[in-house]
């Protein structure tokens, strides 16, 4: 049909303007130097700027009218079917906000991270408060044009709908009422066992990280000829199309931490991406079903895989090789149970696996706080602190430990972070499932065979890319709806595993 044609035609240029932003992004954030964002925040209006009227041409609402009745009788799961459905959805959304306003907030959250990038230099919040405020107020005139959709119930919605579709700050506030509830005392108990200090003590030049997380990647499956990794303030990852995947990770001498497990966590988006269906490449298929999805990926790779026991059998080895001591005396008890520990600590992408989603509470509760317009930007640093305090018992010594850390207000991603607990309930649940799929895979894992992980992961998860939202992809793969139940018994079974807990602390709900 030459309706359908056409929407190919359309969806082919909305893709390589995407692909054309990501690596004005990626260059951003790794090559641009410091000069250069004011060029690159013009960039970013003019691209966002064609982008945008392209998805709102009044013709492509015509064709996809068109296609409708065509798509009703056809095969609801097929490719083109689907396209139809997802580029309705985004032509009906973009529709709503007038292009000047896309196009400024484009601009001005790349003002605001090279903003971002000059307080954390100062370590000072000051140098950021204005940007800030600006992207705030922008999305609050990004809000009011869904004021009479009658589709979002709170004003947050709009902007969580942007990352995980379909998902609420109601439903929300109960998932974090429950994981708070349960995470607290799990928290006070294995950290109870005594552990601090850095998960691997010792001092590690970077000329000696760069040879192992290269090891390390390409086990995972990195591949030389499409993938690229370099160093970012914030470890990040971003792919112009399934050949082209770059990821980012921080080199910290004294902390070998950072660089392996954010390689591990960048390798999980990387490969979510790499192994999307090429047919869907050049359309809004070839994109993340959400966040979440995204996040439980990333998270997937970090925790379940590379906190446990079995990636312990298989990288001890490979880290005697590299760095001989300390971890020449260790075992893979010791190192299984080293890299579990629970410590209250100050920096989200450095916390361990049982108190990350404390760290998502708190962002979360001052987002919407900021939405709801009960918090200022000018409080907000002394907020962070009280938070802080109230959720970890923890003191902020300083903006850069505090409010600076993360990246994500600096672009104007206003909505994003609840998306890694979202991607942390359902790593657990894909694990439980493709356990149950593949009994072999803690042998696999051991010695270092990751074919059978990434193959199940590209079947139910990544071929599909966005022909499935989040929940319904949860769906297909495990038959379970989104619950918190499954992350909690994984994270209480593995400290117990670990030894870092000597009993059970939860009392189990059904």
């Amino acid at each position: 049909m030459n309706e359908l044609s056409e929407l190919h035609r359309r969806a082919r240029e909305i893709a390589d303007l995407n692909g054309i932003g990501g690596l004005l992004l990626w260059d951003q954030n790794t090559m641009m130097p410091p000069g250069g964002a004011d060029a690159r925040a013009d960039q970013f209006e003019a691209l966002e700027r064609i982008q945008h009227k392209n998805l709102t041409d009044p013709q492509l609402g015509r064709i996809l009218d068109e296609l409708e009745p065509w798509a009703a009788s056809e095969d609801p799961d097929s490719d083109d079917v689907r396209l139809i459905a997802v580029l309705k959805r985004d032509h009906e959304k973009a529709v709503r906000v007038p292009t000047e306003l896309a196009a400024e907030m484009s601009g001005a959250s790349a003002h605001a991270q090279q903003s971002w990038l000059e307080a954390r230099e100062k370590a000072d919040f000051k140098p950021f408060a204005p940007a800030l405020e600006h992207l705030l107020e922008l999305q609050q005139r990004y809000i009011a044009c869904f004021d009479d959709s009658g589709e979002f119930a709170h004003p947050y919605d709009i902007l969580l709908d942007d990352y995980e579709p379909g998902l609420t700050t109601e439903e929300l506030q109960g998932l974090f009422t429950h994981i708070q509830a349960e995470l607290v005392p799990l928290v006070s108990a294995a950290a109870a066992a005594g552990e601090d200090g850095r998960v691997f003590p010792g001092h590690f030049p970077q000329e000696r990280q760069h040879p192992f997380a290269d090891e390390l990647l390409r086990a995972v499956g990195y591949n030389g000829e499409h993938w690229r990794l370099d160093p970012s303030v914030h470890p990040f990852a971003r792919s112009m199309a399934h050949t082209d995947v770059r990821l980012t990770t921080r080199w910290e001498p004294d902390d070998l931490a950072m660089a392996f497990y954010s390689c591990l966590h960048e390798f999980g988006h990387g490969l979510y991406e790499a192994q999307m269906s090429p047919a869907h490449y050049r359309t809004t298929l070839a994109d993340a079903a959400g966040l979440g999805t995204h996040e439980s990926q990333s998270r997937l790779w970090e925790n379940l895989v590379g906190r446990g026991k079995p990636f312990s059998e298989w990288i001890l080895p490979v880290m005697q090789r590299h760095f001989g001591h300390p971890f020449d005396a260790w075992d893979v008890n010791e190192l299984y149970r080293s890299v579990n520990q629970v410590r209250l600590s100050l920096i989200r992408i450095e916390a361990d696996e049982t108190t990350y989603n404390l760290h998502i509470a708190l962002r979360f509760e001052l987002e919407l706080a900021l939405v709801e317009g009960r918090l200022s930007v000018a409080d907000l640093p002394d907020a962070w602190d009280e938070a802080t305090h109230r959720l970890l018992g923890l003191e902020t010594p300083s903006v850069l430990e505090g409010v600076l850390q993360d990246i994500h207000w600096g672009t104007g991603m206003i909505g994003y972070f609840p998306t890694y607990t979202i991607g942390n309930l359902m790593a657990a649940q894909l694990w439980q499932a493709l356990r149950t799929d593949l009994p072999d895979i803690d042998n696999s894992i051991a010695v270092g065979d990751f074919d059978p992980l990434r193959e199940w992961l590209r079947d139910n998860i990544h071929r599909h890319g966005r022909k499935f939202d989040s929940r319904e992809l949860l769906r297909r793969a495990t038959g379970e709806e989104l619950q918190v139940e499954p992350f909690l018994v994984y994270l209480e079974g593995k400290l117990l595993d670990a030894g870092l807990l000597t009993a059970p602390v939860r009392v189990p709900r059904t």
